[in-house]
C-alpha cells in the first residue's frame, strides 16, 4: 500500500452520496493489518500519517470486552491499551511501512502508563485518538526490520494513557531458518490444571493463565490453544500478550487486592517461549513508589534462561 493519508471511512461504500455521509461512519481496519483472525477483536478504526515518523490512529474500545473486562471501579483493562499499542505497530508496519502481510513480527518491550480517572467505562463505547511518533526505523534491504515507536492516547482531549513498543519483523523464508522444526510447533489441545480463578483476578478458569507451582510467589505458565482471545489463530510460540497477562495475574496474586488496576507496565521479552518446555513465572513484591500503590517485578524462565521480566505498578 502506497504511503498516503486513509481515511476510516474508506471502506464505506463508494455509492454513499457525499452530501449525506456521516461522518460519524466508523468501521474497523483490516483484521490482517493487526494480525488478527476475528475482527471483533480488532481495536483500530482507522489511521492516517501526519510526516515521516508521526500518524495519527483512531482505536475504539468496547463498554464490554469478552476477556478485558472493566475492572474495579468501572474501570476500562489498561491491558486494552497495551493491546491497542501492539495492534498499531503492526498496523503502520504493512498499511505504511510496506511489510507484506505474511511476514512475522517479534515483540521485544511494550510500556504503558495510565491515567486510572481517565479509564472510566461511559456511555458509549471509549473513542481514542492515538498520536505515534517512530523513533527508530530499522531497513535491511530497503524493507522495514525493525520498529520502535512511542504512542500517546487521548480519550475526549485527555490523555488516557503513554507507552511506547518495539518490535523485528522477518520474512517468512529467514523465520523458518530462525526456527527450524519449531515453525511447525503446535501446543497440546489439553491445558494445565489452572489455580483459582480469583486469585489472580479472573471470574471463569478458562481465562487464567497461571498453573500451581510447588513453592511460594511461582507459578508455571498454562495455556489453551483453543482460547477465543489470547489465541485468536494458530501460532509456532506463547504470544507475547498472554505473557503480559501471565505477569498481570502473577501481579495480582502478589497484591492481593480486590481494587488491583495496573497502571504502569514496563516489559521485556528476551525469547520466544516454546510450547513444549514448562515456564516458570516468578512474583516478587518491590517497594512501592507511591501511597496506594503496589509494585511487582514478574520474571520468567524456560530450559533455564528468562524469557520474561514485566514490572507492575498498579493501585491497591
Amino acid at each position: 500500500m502506497s504511503q498516503t493519508t486513509v481515511s476510516s471511512l474508506h471502506p464505506v461504500a463508494s455509492h454513499i452520496d457525499e452530501a449525506i455521509r456521516p461522518s460519524w461512519l466508523t468501521t474497523t481496519v483490516p483484521r490482517e493489518f493487526v494480525h488478527r483472525a476475528a475482527v471483533a477483536e480488532v481495536l483500530l478504526t482507522g489511521w492516517r500519517r501526519r510526516s515521516e515518523r508521526t500518524f495519527r490512529v483512531r482505536a475504539q474500545w468496547p463498554r464490554g470486552h469478552s476477556y478485558f473486562t472493566p475492572l474495579s471501579g468501572a474501570r476500562h483493562d489498561p491491558m486494552l491499551a497495551a493491546e491497542t499499542i501492539r495492534q498499531t505497530g503492526a498496523l503502520l508496519a504493512h498499511a505504511e511501512f510496506d511489510v507484506p502481510l505474511g511476514h512475522h513480527f517479534l515483540m521485544w518491550d511494550l510500556n504503558l502508563t495510565a491515567d486510572a480517572e481517565q479509564l472510566a467505562v461511559g456511555a458509549a463505547p471509549a473513542d481514542l485518538d492515538l498520536d505515534i511518533t517512530c523513533t527508530e526505523i530499522g531497513r535491511r534491504a530497503g524493507r522495514l526490520s525493525a520498529l520502535h515507536y512511542e504512542a500517546v492516547l487521548h480519550r475526549g482531549g485527555a490523555t488516557v494513557a503513554t507507552g511506547s513498543a518495539r518490535f523485528t519483523c522477518t520474512t517468512p523464508e529467514v523465520y523458518r531458518r530462525l526456527r527450524g522444526a519449531r515453525a511447525s510447533a503446535v501446543p497440546s489441545a489439553v491445558p494445565a490444571e489452572p489455580v483459582p480463578a480469583p486469585n489472580v483476578g479472573r471470574i471463569r478458569p478458562c481465562d487464567v493463565v497461571l498453573g500451581p507451582a510447588p513453592d511460594p510467589g511461582a507459578w508455571l505458565l498454562r495455556f489453551d490453544p483453543l482460547h477465543p482471545v489470547l489465541f485468536d489463530h494458530p501460532g509456532d510460540h506463547v504470544p507475547g500478550m498472554v505473557l503480559l497477562e501471565a505477569a498481570r495475574q502473577a501481579a495480582f496474586a502478589t497484591l492481593s487486592s480486590p481494587d488491583f488496576v495496573p497502571v504502569a507496565v514496563a516489559s521485556a521479552f528476551h525469547r520466544y517461549v516454546e510450547f513444549d518446555q514448562p515456564c516458570r513465572i516468578e512474583a516478587e513484591r518491590l517497594p512501592a513508589e507511591h501511597p496506594g500503590t503496589g509494585r511487582v517485578r514478574v520474571r520468567g524462565r524456560q530450559d533455564g534462561r528468562e524469557v520474561l521480566d514485566v514490572t507492575i505498578t498498579a493501585l491497591v
